[in-house]
């Protein structure tokens, strides 16, 4: 494996998301070239500034069909059938993922009912099932960046992958945008010419498909008219335009840009993902997939520092598992390079490794900041840097520029975010907290004084969402010139979510004389097991679902203090950290309606968990695993209107429930380990849910 690949890896998920973010403003077809240009011009820089960025199908599809490997693979290889369960498994329905734009209409919508109703991958995306017209959309390209990433120097290898994925809701000429896509990225690693990348990906490609002719004819062009991208589109236009294909996305057209888009950039990775995105047609999408490509080929260096900053490291997703949903580049790009050393039959280097289900933040990617941020960007700025590092060669900087006794900023990582966190609802991003009560945070500190006297004072703080709160932890006085632990147990939030989490700085000097200097954070942590509940009162209803869950299906409101839950079918509800392994749930359960409620433990996803609860005169314990299985019942008659304390406890491989403090339900099995929690209904009726307490063992 090749030095630099964890960097690059890195640079290809950051230049997609860059990609991404720049085109997304001008992609509705109402944004043709013509308006693009009129409108903005020369694009050269983000035509939008966003609060955050909110979540996208181009990057959501990437990062969540990747996991079938973690799913469902034994020995690394790639199946139509693992990828379709990590479809029905990460999306809840109609919200969030991709677009839902009608079973017919959009081609990811109808492969998600075909698999929803038995129509196993790849029978689910193809022609023959779905017709030429909707299997040839765009979609077969721009969920496979990861395939590419993960297969450094090895075009073909991922040319497969990519098909096996894309053949879930795709064929014909979405399954050449699949494998010219990933085997570009690929390549890429190995190659710094782009038109070398480019003929080497049409390899990939049936000669004789419409894509090996649409790309042929972009070369054609560039060789004549090497100088002018305009005159290339404008041929696009005339011979392989949206007028020339049906559908509301086609391939054909936007692979097009995208090879244009490569040629015409010349290997300028900023170049490249600004003509993308002013050629118009599928803006985010073509961006997004070249900038992966030239992100990998360019490395960090090549991204302009004016498209890197706003990313911050961080992009928001929207899934059904809101704890995955929230996601840092650098921890995200560890897990591609692991699964590519494992692929490559490497072994994986030390500094790869991670704990899942903890927060952990090196900050040895140049540059990297872990998506951390600043409350004041005039006292206090922040960077990645190899400048201090009490481990490794990176640290968080954060300039401290002349602040006096009682003067400060927080610098922090978002663990939870709101409706308020965005400028706009794309895709409904929805979210589980990441960082808990009774956890640790720690973090390693080193001030570099400039001018001032001799220290700052800083404390470790976490915010609370309903109040705003910030809860401090005792101020400690920062010597120069070494580095120093800064820890504390994080204190019961009373039933509220936790949204902020880091330190808060404050200057130590009077106001005659200011504070100037670097500070350090290193080996930003958060661990240890979580003991807290969830106070309804303190919630909220937004994003298509109510914090701190994420509901799939159902009528879902607060209504005095409790959890209220509306349903004609399956309505379920999930939150907490998606990698929980041993936990006991208190729930405190009512049935207005009908004769079910359950609670979750060791959800895997939509299709994947434990359960327990009333159902139909009986009190059952269940394992869903695309499908439902009873482990256990017992009778037992629900009384409509009464109260009852529901403890649901997963230890080992042993499931318990009791109902007001006597166990009625035992049983052992050890399919799933570790996984979210979580309430709702099986079937048709009305039920209330407070009380909550969630206690990891």
């Amino acid at each position: 494996m090749q030095k630099d690949y964890l960097e690059r890896v890195y640079a290809g998920f950051l230049g997609m998301n860059v990609g991404i973010r720049l085109g997304a403003p001008v992609e509705p077809n109402i944004w043709s070239y013509e308006r693009i240009k009129e409108t903005y011009g020369d694009i050269r820089g983000y035509v939008k500034d966003y609060i955050n960025f909110a979540a996208d199908d181009d990057a959501n599809g990437p990062v969540y069909f990747f996991r079938a490997l973690r799913d469902s693979s034994q020995n690394g290889e790639l199946t139509p059938e693992y990828v379709a369960k990590a479809w029905l498994n990460y999306a809840r329905e109609g919200i969030g993922m991709f677009w839902w734009g009608g079973y017919g209409v959009s081609t990811e919508h109808t492969a998600y009912l075909n698999l929803l109703h038995g129509i196993p991958a790849p029978q689910s995306g193809s022609a023959a099932t779905n017709g030429k017209l909707l299997s040839d959309q765009i979609g077969g390209q721009i969920f496979i960046d990861t395939w590419g990433l993960i297969w450094p120097g090895q075009p073909t290898k991922a040319a497969d992958y990519a098909e096996a994925a894309a053949s879930v809701s795709h064929d014909g000429e979405g399954l050449a945008g699949a494998r010219f896509m990933a085997a570009a990225i690929a390549h890429a690693f190995v190659e710094n010419d782009v038109k070398k990348i480019v003929d080497r990906a049409l390899e990939e490609v049936d000669p004789q498909s419409l894509y090996a002719a649409v790309t042929k004819a972009v070369i054609a062009h560039h060789t004549q008219h090497p100088d002018d991208w305009e005159s290339c589109l404008m041929m696009l236009h005339r011979d392989w335009g949206y007028d020339k294909y049906g559908g509301v996305c086609h391939m054909i057209p936007n692979a097009g840009v995208c090879v244009l888009s490569m040629l015409y950039g010349a290997g300028d990775f900023n170049r490249t993902v600004e003509i993308a995105t002013m050629c118009s047609w599928d803006t985010d999408c073509n961006a997004g997939n070249v900038g992966t490509i030239l992100g990998v080929m360019t490395g960090i260096q090549g991204i302009g520092a004016h498209y890197r900053k706003p990313i911050n490291d961080g992009i928001v997703l929207s899934g059904i598992t809101g704890y995955l949903n929230i996601l840092d580049f650098p921890t995200y790009a560890k897990e591609l390079a692991r699964t590519g050393y494992a692929l490559a039959g490497e072994e994986v280097p030390a500094e790869l490794e991670t704990t899942d289900g903890e927060l952990y933040f090196d900050f040895e990617i140049p540059g990297s900041t872990h998506n951390f941020r600043t409350s004041d960007p005039f006292l206090m700025t922040v960077q990645g840097s190899e400048k201090q590092a009490f481990a490794g060669k990176g640290s968080l900087r954060v300039l401290v520029d002349r602040v006096v006794r009682g003067q400060g900023a927080r610098i922090f990582y978002k663990p939870f975010y709101t409706r308020a966190d965005f400028s706009d609802e794309r895709y409904k991003p929805a979210f589980s907290p990441q960082v808990y009560s009774g956890q640790i945070m720690e973090m390693q500190v080193y001030f570099d004084k400039w001018f001032g006297w001799d220290t700052v004072q800083v404390s470790p703080y976490f915010r609370t969402m309903s109040d705003k709160k910030i809860h401090t932890h005792g101020f400690t006085k920062i010597q120069p010139d070494q580095w120093q632990k800064i820890s504390c147990v994080i204190e019961d939030t009373c039933g509220d979510v936790i949204d902020e989490i880091g330190l808060v700085i404050e200057g130590d000097t009077p106001s005659t004389v200011k504070t100037i200097g670097e500070f350090y954070i290193d080996e930003f942590r958060v661990y240890g097991k979580a003991k807290y509940s969830v106070d309804m009162a303190k919630q909220r209803k937004e994003l298509a679902t109510v914090t701190p869950f994420i509901v799939n299906h159902g009528a879902w409101e607060i209504e005095d203090g409790r959890l209220n839950l509306m349903c004609y079918q399956e309505s379920l509800a999930y939150t907490g950290n998606y990698y929980t392994k041993d936990v006991n749930i208190h729930v405190d359960v009512e049935v207005a309606n009908g004769d079910n409620a359950v609670l979750l433990l060791r959800a895997r996803g939509a299709m994947q968990s434990y359960m327990a609860g009333f159902d139909k005169g009986q009190i059952c314990i269940w394992k869903q695993d695309f499908g439902m299985e009873k482990l256990v019942c017992a009778p037992f008659n629900v009384e409509k209107g009464r109260i009852y304390g529901l403890d649901f406890k997963a230890e080992g491989d042993v499931l318990t429930l009791q109902v007001d403090g006597e166990t009625l339900l035992t049983v052992q099995d050890d399919t799933y380990h570790s996984g979210m929690w979580g309430l709702g209904a099986l079937a048709m009726g009305r039920s209330y849910f407070g009380g909550i307490q969630v206690s990891e063992l």
